[in-house]
């Protein structure tokens, strides 16, 4: 396992990740491609989020590649918050193939994701997930996430956020 920057290199493969998922709204959603758009404008469209230009706050974006160049997970870390990432979307996204789910690949990804915050001098680490989402909440726990006030949005999900102090 090991984490890539996204490139063209990856554009089938990406493809391959996005079709398998299940929900509606892919996490991390900086990784959901747009129907019609090329895979290089959507290249510099995240380099472009990874600057933190117009309304986007500087991140660093990876896939979680198997031994076989499979993508089975992607993470998106984000170097700083505003309001609303302090409640709700935090320093750290990160989702793991449908497929791919329930095998420790999250859990992995996020220590190797910790690793990166600690380069870039964020602590302590902000990780949220939907209320309901317990493989989620595992996956921070056991990398050291201790549990904050849950946020409510406005439509009624609550988020769960939790610290992780490095």
């Amino acid at each position: 396992m090991r984490l890539e920057r996204p490139s063209l290199k990856w554009k089938e493969e990406h493809v391959a990740y996005m079709n398998e998922w299940d929900e509606s709204r892919m996490t991390p959603s900086s990784f959901q491609l747009e129907e019609g758009r090329s895979y290089e404008s959507y290249l510099e469209e995240l380099a472009k989020r990874e600057e933190g230009q117009g309304k986007w706050l500087p991140c660093t974006n990876y896939f979680l590649v198997d031994s076989a160049d499979r993508i089975v997970g992607m993470i998106d870390i984000r170097h700083d918050l505003n309001e609303y990432l302090h409640q709700v979307g935090g320093h750290i996204g990160y989702g793991v193939r449908p497929s791919d789910r329930r095998k420790g690949y999250a859990t992995w990804m996020l220590a190797e994701a910790l690793k990166v915050t600690d380069t870039l001098g964020i602590n302590p680490v902000l990780i949220t997930c939907n209320h309901d989402n317990r493989g989620s909440a595992k996956t921070i726990q056991n990398n050291g996430g201790q549990e904050d006030k849950s946020f409510t949005e406005e439509d009624g999900t609550v988020v769960r956020r939790f610290w992780i102090h490095r």
